[in-house]
């Protein structure tokens, strides 16, 4: 059998019979002898050709005989031979050039060039995967997936915005809607709470909209005036509206300064516990306040047991029309609240007048505040309008938006002017208060409202979102604002898409302070005091007492503590809860647990970190049992693999422990150090210490210097339980 050279005259006779879209790939003709079968094994006479070589050795194309057509599936990738002098024909994807393995790892010698392997594809064995791609596999301009190393933008804003898409903003416009029709009337109600004037609600519930579209990285979160934060205002604000402006202004640069400085670990510090008694006690403090309303009464003090007393005291001057509106504004909330938490979710597949209708329930449920606030309006203005008025009315508001000013740093007062240090006193814990309160309901709500939808916020923007929202809406007259837990769960329900939402919200509240504020004086305050009620119930939780009397009983202290305390002043119940979370903690560090386990070696374990209130602790227990009168003398093994850090005292503490029983015969190993309680107990350089890094090397050694056969337990043969 002949096999064909370049000269040969069959050459011409085999190109006229390949395809044109062969002719470009270049081919070994000496690897092509005639007679060659498709497949190996059918022709016994005619061997396959040998397997396929390195890049040194050019592998022929397997099993194609010259002048047949590669049948399907055949791969004709790989083969060579001299360039025929033809026009060069583009390559379907599936033809790979030479030098490119078909698989990776198919050819071991010669891996694939990385510029063929884009940025995260597995490479060939060989390959270093860490190698940076090639510039073209990622243009600029081209943000990262999450997990990259590209930073992000520095404003929130332009994470999102240059990939918003249309399909979002008919859904962004409707939770926006949504949203304003629920702030308008909550915005006025909360004023009434903080003792403030109506339009100082409406004045502080657009600015945050429209920062938090920018700074913000939640997008649900919707900031505003909330049922805490005006409990709050009226506590230190002395229903003085300079007061209210300027501990927004100085609530807002603490929050911002705790932004830039990174300090949102510090909300870490306040458990929770006390936020649950706090958050309960408040909705009992707030709804009663309100009760005033409901009934009509008028001249109610504003402290709770004071309040509680008046109110039972002159219940028989109840106003018959508030009582009767005002309970029948509650019903209406909760059975629009239940009906929308019954509501199946819509069928795109029902017919259009089922889907209209499950649109016509949604949004009355979802605008329940605004509807009944209406309601409540036309009945007063048709009282109005036949001569008697049996309720109690809002009154007149002045309409137009505020005026941009900066906020006041001093009151004038008929008698002179107060200072601005006078005000910062007046004020007082409340600078600490305030802030720290609006960063933890709003960090809290991000963060709830985040792991609910599937994505990621950044605390310390949020702390900069919620100081810059506050700094600049000082200076259109709003009090402090945070995080609204009823109008973010409305955003979310409603199906925005991105912080875009907030700006049709903000619109909503500007144009009401243009065009509305007119109406606003119908608004009988049953209404309100109704609305206020209804937001703030759901913030009692009654069963926190019962899962901590199972989970922790010891959690309970702080959680009744604040709960109790908040009722006479919502600053010591906050403050002494702290304190004594604050105590609870700094007694597990004091008196880690510690299991002593009795046996031919003495067996001491550490059931966390040791630091220095624990040292003398930790003496007593070893002494006590090591040098009993009745306990036989015998090694200690002292087993650190819970300790993962040790201060210099506690460093010094075992120094002494170590020379106190070396004074009476009893060697003492340590075991299962980690690396950081090795290096400073080492650097300590402490007179005969001993480290192994298991119980068995240790107990080796122990049997050396103690004369016992027995090694530590790995397993305790006697456990003496837990000292604390």
């Amino acid at each position: 059998m002949r096999r064909p050279g370049r000269s040969d005259p069959g050459r011409a006779e085999l190109r006229a019979v390949w395809p044109r879209r062969l002719r470009g790939v270049p081919l070994r003709p000496r690897y092509r002898p005639a007679g060659i079968p498709l497949r190996p094994g059918t022709d016994p006479q005619d061997p396959a050709p040998p397997p396929v070589p390195t890049r040194g050795d050019p592998a022929p194309p397997r099993y194609r005989p010259a002048g047949s057509r590669s049948s399907p599936g055949t791969d004709p990738r790989g083969s060579r031979s001299a360039p025929v002098p033809t026009r060069r024909i583009p390559l379907r994807p599936r033809y790979r050039p030479a030098g490119i393995p078909l698989r990776p790892g198919t050819d071991p010698q010669d891996p694939a060039p990385s510029r063929y392997r884009p940025a995260g594809s597995r490479s060939a064995p060989g390959i270093d995967p860490q190698a940076p791609a090639p510039p073209r596999y990622r243009p600029a301009g081209v943000r990262a997936m999450p997990g990259s190393r590209c930073p992000l933008p520095a404003l929130p804003v332009l994470r999102w915005l240059p990939r918003y898409s249309r399909a979002w903003l008919p859904l962004d416009v409707l939770a926006g809607l949504a949203v304003g029709l629920t702030a308008v009337p909550q915005a006025l109600a909360y004023a009434e709470l903080a003792g403030l004037p109506l339009q100082y609600g409406l004045y502080s519930s657009f600015t945050g909209c429209f920062v938090y579209c920018l700074l913000g990285t939640a997008k649900d979160v919707t900031l505003g005036p909330t049922a805490i934060m005006s409990l709050l205002v009226s506590s230190y604000a002395f229903q003085q509206p300079a007061y209210a402006v300027l501990l927004a202004f100085l609530s807002g640069c603490i929050q911002l300064a705790m932004g830039l400085l990174r300090l949102g670990f510090l909300l870490d510090f306040i458990s929770c516990p006390v936020i649950k008694g706090f958050t309960s006690a408040a909705s009992i403090t707030i709804s009663f306040n309100q009760v005033k309303n409901i009934l009509g009464l008028q001249g109610i003090p504003r402290q709770f047991f004071l309040q509680l007393y008046e109110t039972l005291r002159r219940i028989g001057e109840t106003r018959a029309g508030d009582a009767l509106l005002g309970l029948s504004c509650l019903a209406a909330l909760a059975g629009l609240r239940a009906m929308k938490s019954h509501l199946p979710q819509a069928v795109p597949t029902a017919p259009l007048a089922v889907r209209i209708s499950h649109l016509i329930v949604w949004i009355c449920a979802t605008a329940r505040n605004a509807l009944v606030v209406l309601f409540a309006g036309l009945v007063a203005y048709s009282f109005q309008v036949m001569g008697c008025q049996p309720f109690r009315l809002t009154g007149s508001i002045p309409q137009g938006l505020p005026p941009f000013r900066p906020p006041p740093f001093s009151l004038a007062v008929p008698n002179g002017t107060i200072p601005f240090p006078s005000m910062l006193q007046d004020m007082g814990v409340g600078l600490a208060v305030v802030p720290l309160m609006g960063l933890l309901e709003s960090v809290a709500i991000a963060k709830a409202f985040a792991s609910q939808n599937g994505y990621r916020i950044d605390p310390n923007q949020e702390l900069l979102a919620l100081g810059v929202a506050n700094v600049l809406g000082s200076f259109v007259s709003s009090y402090p604002i945070t995080g609204s837990f009823g109008r973010t769960a409305v955003n979310a329900q409603s199906g925005v898409c991105t912080p875009a939402g907030g700006l049709v919200t903000g619109a909503l509240v500007l144009l009401s302070l243009a065009y509305l504020t007119s109406l606003f004086y119908y608004i009988p305050k049953a209404a309100l005091a109704a609305v206020i009620i209804s937001a703030v119930v759901p913030m009692f939780d009654a069963g926190i007492f019962w899962r901590l009397w199972r989970v922790q009983r010891l959690d309970l202290v702080p959680l009744c503590v604040t709960f109790l305390l908040c009722f006479w002043e919502v600053q010591y119940g906050i403050v002494a809860g702290v304190l004594v979370s604050g105590l609870l903690l700094l007694h597990s560090i004091a008196r880690p647990p510690i299991k002593v386990s009795e046996g031919a070696v003495l067996l001491v374990q550490l059931g966390s970190s040791l630091h220095f209130p624990a040292v003398e602790h930790l003496r007593n227990s070893v002494c006590s049992r090591a040098l009993a009168a009745a306990s036989p003398a015998r090694p200690v093994l002292l087993d650190c693999s819970h300790v993962s850090s040790v201060d210099y005292t506690a460093a010094l503490g075992l120094a002494e422990l170590l020379q106190e029983l070396h004074g009476h015969g009893l060697p003492l190993a340590f075991c299962a150090l980690q690396e950081p309680v090795l290096q400073v107990l080492l650097s300590a350089d402490i007179e005969g210490f001993q480290h192994f890094p298991s119980r068995e090397e240790a107990g080796e050694r122990c049997r050396e210097l103690g004369g016992s056969r027995a090694e530590p337990p790995t397993s305790p043969a006697r456990s003496t339980g837990l000292i604390q």
